[in-house]
Formats: C-alpha cells, sequence, structure tokens
C-alpha cells in the first residue's frame, strides 16, 4: 500500500527499531539523556518537508532552536517535559497534553520524566 495514502497508528509501544542519539555536547544543560526516535512519515510538502512519529527520551536539559520555517507539533503520552523559552518563560505537558513549538523558536527542552511523544515537524 502506498505509505502517502494509508492511515498510521502512533503508540507508546511503535514497531520496529528506533534511531538513537544523545543531545549535542554543546547544546546540552543537564544530563545526556538517551533519545530513540521512530520516524513513522517523512515526506515532502509543496512548500518543504513533514516528519512525522514517535519519540522517547531520558531526562535531561537541552537548548533548542527551531529554523525559520521549521515547527513542531507534540502530544504526550508518558512522562512529563518542559519547553523554556529564551525570555524566562515555560509551558509543561503530561500525558494527554501537547506543544506546539514556532518556526524561529530558541530555548530549551527540558525531560522531567521519561518521556514518550508523538511529533510532527513541517519545515
Amino acid at each position: 500500500m502506498n505509505t502517502a495514502t494509508r492511515l498510521i497508528k502512533l503508540t507508546v509501544q511503535p514497531p520496529g527499531t528506533p534511531s538513537v542519539d544523545h543531545p549535542r555536547p554543546e547544546r546540552l544543560i543537564q544530563g545526556n539523556p538517551m533519545r530513540e526516535t521512530w520516524n513513522l512519515v517523512e515526506g515532502g510538502l509543496a512548500a518543504g518537508q513533514v516528519y512525522c512519529g514517535v519519540w522517547r527520551c531520558e531526562p535531561g536539559h537541552w537548548r533548542i532552536a527551531m529554523g525559520p520555517t521549521e515547527r513542531e507539533l507534540f502530544t504526550v503520552l508518558e512522562g512529563r517535559c518542559r519547553v523554556h523559552d529564551a525570555q524566562g518563560g515555560h509551558e509543561e505537558a503530561g500525558p494527554g497534553e501537547g506543544i506546539y513549538i514556532p518556526p524561529g523558536f530558541e530555548g530549551a527542552f527540558e525531560v522531567l520524566e521519561p518521556l514518550t511523544k508523538t511529533y510532527m515537524i513541517c519545515e
């Protein structure tokens, strides 16, 4: 079946093997969390790219910077996280809650409890 027309279910335990990484050392604020990503959708849009999948991470805290056209919407399935903005504010999310991160955003991502989230990133 063509993946462009197929429904894809995102779950806490996605099938397959994730890609594994850690935040870049220059972005670390606290810890060095292992991050697992199951990128289940990757494709072009008329104006760019879209990525969609499941992401899991250990507690830690690191700086993030979205590109000028990059944006993300995620929903927490398990655990808790906090997204800090450069002005000192933050939003916290737990199971069933989501956060939209706009283009050009600069701040930090903090995993408070082992986190599993679904995500969609558009560039």
